[in-house]
C-alpha cells in the first residue's frame, strides 16, 4: 500500500517559531520605516491568523531585504555591582561653558548638577552602578543639563520649570529592581532634557530601535490576549 506524500513544509502548520520569526521581521521592517503602525497591526493580526509558513511568508515577501543593522538586537541590561565604592556626594558645574560625566562612571549616591548660561550632560549608559538608587539634584538659569540613560533603568522626576522645560521618560521595560535614578530640581529659562539610548547609540538609531520595541510589544499583547 503507497503511503500519502508528506506535504512541503510550506503546507504544513505554521509552528510557534515560525510564528515568532514573522513577527520579528515585521517589527524590524516597522523599525525601518517599511511599515506603518496601522499595517504592522493588519499583518500582526494576520500572523496569528495564518495556517501554514506558506502564509506566513506571504506576510514579508513584499517587503524590502533588511540590512544587517536592521535586524533584532538584543537590549544589554545595565552593570550593578553592589561591592563598589560610591561616594556620597559629588558636584557638577557648568558657568557660561560645559560639563559632563561619561564612560564607565560610578553614579555617588547624590549628584548636584548646576548651569547657569551653560551645559551639563550625565550619561549613564555605561555607568556602573554600586546602589540601587542614585538621586540626582539640578538647578538650571539660562542653560541646560540632558541626561541620557540606557533602557532598563528606572527614571523618576520632580522637576519645576519657569519659562523651561523639565521633561521625564517612562521606562516600559525596567524591571521593579532596577536601578533606579531619581532626578529632581529647578529650571528657570532653561531645560532638563532626559533620553533612553544605548551605548554608542544616535537619536536617529535610538527611534528606530523604539519603534521596533513596539511592534514587539504589540506582538505580547496579541499573544496574551
Amino acid at each position: 500500500m503507497k503511503l500519502p506524500d508528506r506535504p512541503p513544509p510550506s503546507e504544513l502548520s505554521a509552528t510557534a517559531e515560525e510564528r515568532e520569526m514573522a513577527v520579528q521581521r515585521l517589527s524590524a521592517h516597522f523599525a525601518a520605516d517599511h511599515l506603518e503602525i496601522a499595517e504592522l497591526e493588519r499583518r500582526l493580526d494576520l500572523v496569528y491568523a495564518a495556517s501554514s509558513g506558506a502564509e506566513l511568508a506571504e506576510l514579508v515577501a513584499d517587503l524590502p531585504t533588511l540590512s544587517v543593522d536592521e535586524e533584532v538586537e538584543v537590549t544589554p541590561s545595565p552593570r550593578i555591582e553592589p561591592g563598589r565604592a560610591v561616594a556620597r556626594t559629588q558636584t557638577m558645574v557648568a558657568v557660561m561653558g560645559g560639563a559632563e560625566r561619561k564612560g564607565q562612571w560610578t553614579p555617588p549616591r547624590h549628584m548636584n548638577v548646576v548651569a547657569v548660561m551653560g551645559g551639563g550632560k550625565l550619561d549613564f549608559r555605561e555607568a556602573i552602578f554600586g546602589q540601587p538608587v542614585s538621586e540626582v539634584t539640578i538647578v538650571v538659569f539660562m542653560g541646560g543639563v540632558e541626561i541620557i540613560v540606557p533602557p532598563g533603568i528606572r527614571v523618576e522626576s520632580n522637576g519645576f520649570a519657569l519659562m523651561g522645560g523639565f521633561e521625564q521618560v517612562a521606562q516600559e521595560t525596567a524591571a521593579p529592581d532596577a536601578p533606579l535614578v531619581k532626578v529632581n530640581g529647578f529650571a528657570c529659562m532653561g531645560a532638563v532634557e532626559m533620553k533612553v539610548r544605548l551605548p554608542g547609540e544616535t537619536e536617529k538609531e535610538a527611534r528606530k530601535r523604539i519603534k521596533q520595541e513596539k511592534g514587539r510589544r504589540r506582538l505580547q499583547r496579541g499573544r496574551d490576549g
